[in-house]
Formats: C-alpha cells, structure tokens, sequence
C-alpha cells in the first residue's frame, strides 16, 4: 500500500512512496553479517558500534556552512578532470565499524536504482567534499567524515568522485525525501544489493580499499581512519 513520505520534495510537494520497502528486525542492527534496513522515521538501537544514531540537529543549513565543513576533509587525491558533457558529482561510500557499507534505496527506484551510494550533482560553487558530506546526509541522514579518495565513475549524466567516508553521527532515519530506505549492507551482499551496471566498478573499487584497511574481524585496522 502506498504511503507518504514525511518529508516534502524541494517544491513542497508530498512524495508518495509507490511500493514502501519493508524494514528488518532491530537484531539485524547488531548482526554484522546481516543486511539491515530502516525506513523513514523507523525504529533503530540508541548506538551502532558505539556512535549514537541521533538526528544530526547542528547540521549546516546554508551553502556557506557546508563549505566550510568540506573544507575540513585533507585528503590527498588526484586531480578532477571533467569530461565533456557531463555535470561534476561526488559521493561517498561509508564503511561502518563492523565492515558493512550504508547504501540508499532512492524513492520508487528514481534512476531505476533498487539501491545505490549516497551522491548528486556539485551545486554551482561547491567543492567536491562538501557535495559528498552533504548529499550522504540529505540521502542517508548520515553525518559523515571523508577519509579517503576511492574512485573516480562515470555515471549516465555526471563524472562522480567517490570518497570513503566513515560514519560519526546522524541517523538513517531521518533520511530526506529523495530516499525510501537506508540498508547497512555486509561486504558479499553489495552486488546483490546495489546491482545496478553503474556501481560495479565503485563495489569493486571498495572492496579493494576494504582489503587493504580491514583486519580479519572485519573490524578497522588502527590508524585506517
């Protein structure tokens, strides 16, 4: 049965979800080796790997204040090189404590995408990290640090840049209108779960980043971040 969205587009229209997605148990949080999915406003433990899951309620709320944000990140990083007849985009690819990657399933498959990374567009202006930070946290409800480069995707209508990102507040509940679910998804299931053709390179780019920083618990090494 449909159901609304709780949160308005950026006309002030009401989203009408088509097909809602189907939340898992509150014991799927807590299990590392399982998929786990909220909806919007839906149920979720106090903490995750020992970070709260509260709304991020200082977030920036002009273009200003998400600059400077983005200015923060120091990462060392290849030049952005354009192609033509495409828009420049970032996005990031969060990696939790426990290993499992955050992905966002975006409202009634909008680009035919079950489930996808957090990206958009860079708004005239915008730097690369800060279009990153602020689209995980308008898509996912994430407040995220930038730590690494991953990859640079060609994608249908823009050049993205990915960057990992790790998880330091916010909560998936609290995701924008763009976003129907948030799922926090163990390394073997991103294909099946973000399977669209677009985001085979980045799984791929991630999981060799994942190689190289993650111990055997699946856990980060010190000094990854």
């Amino acid at each position: 049965m449909a159901q609304l969205h709780p949160c308005l587009d950026d006309d002030g229209n009401p989203v009408v979800i088509r097909n809602p997605t189907t939340p898992t148990s509150p014991a799927s949080w807590l299990a590392p080796t399982q998929v786990a999915t909220v909806v919007p406003g839906g149920a979720l433990p106090e903490a995750l790997n020992g970070i709260p899951l509260a709304p991020w309620n200082c977030a920036p709320r002009t273009s200003e204040a998400w600059a400077r944000l983005g200015a923060r990140a120091a990462i060392e990083e290849p030049p952005f090189v354009l192609p033509a007849g495409l828009s420049a985009a970032a996005g990031a690819v969060v990696v939790e404590d426990d290993g499992r990657i955050w992905l966002v399933a975006p409202s009634n498959r909008f680009g035919n995408y079950d489930a996808t990374f957090p990206k958009g567009r860079a708004d005239p202006g915008a730097s690369l990290h800060c279009t990153a930070i602020r689209e995980t946290y308008e898509e996912a409800g994430l407040h995220v640090e930038l730590v690494d480069f991953l990859i640079d995707s060609r994608r249908t209508l823009t050049f993205t840049r990915y960057y990992i990102a790790r998880r330091v507040g916010g909560t998936p509940a609290a995701m924008g209108w763009e976003t129907q679910a948030v799922h926090l998804v163990p390394r073997a299931q991103l294909g099946c779960v973000a399977g669209y053709l677009n985001d085979r390179g980045v799984i791929a780019a991630a999981c060799a980043w994942m190689d190289a920083h993650l111990g055997q618990a699946g856990c980060m090494k010190q000094g990854s971040y």
